[in-house]
């Protein structure tokens, strides 16, 4: 669990990044768990659009992919939202969060 103090932080370098995956009127599928999974190791924050065609709440949908993911949801604004989870493997790890 993430404090308010670093989910600003997160917020904050979220900020200036673009999407990198987009949602469908497909919704969550089995694929694009995998491909997030892979994003989350690999980068540790990612934000993802939900398009107007797909009918889905950002709100639901960021917190059901995190719980499936075990990432934590760190803003879900209009149909964007953004996920962190820290990187398993050492050398994938690149955010360092400040102190509780």
């Amino acid at each position: 669990m993430i404090t308010s103090k670093q989910r600003a932080y997160l917020r904050k370098l979220a900020n200036g990044m673009e999407p990198i995956f987009q949602i469908g009127k497909g919704g969550i599928s089995d694929e694009l768990l995998v491909q997030l999974e892979r994003a989350l190791e690999a980068r540790e924050l990612i934000k993802v659009h939900i398009l107007e065609t797909a009918l889905l709440d950002t709100k639901t949908v960021c917190n059901e992919i995190a719980g499936r993911l075990q990432a934590e949801p760190v803003q879900a604004i209009g149909s964007k939202f953004v996920l962190y989870r820290k990187a398993q493997q050492e050398q994938n790890r690149k955010i360092e969060l400040p102190r509780k």
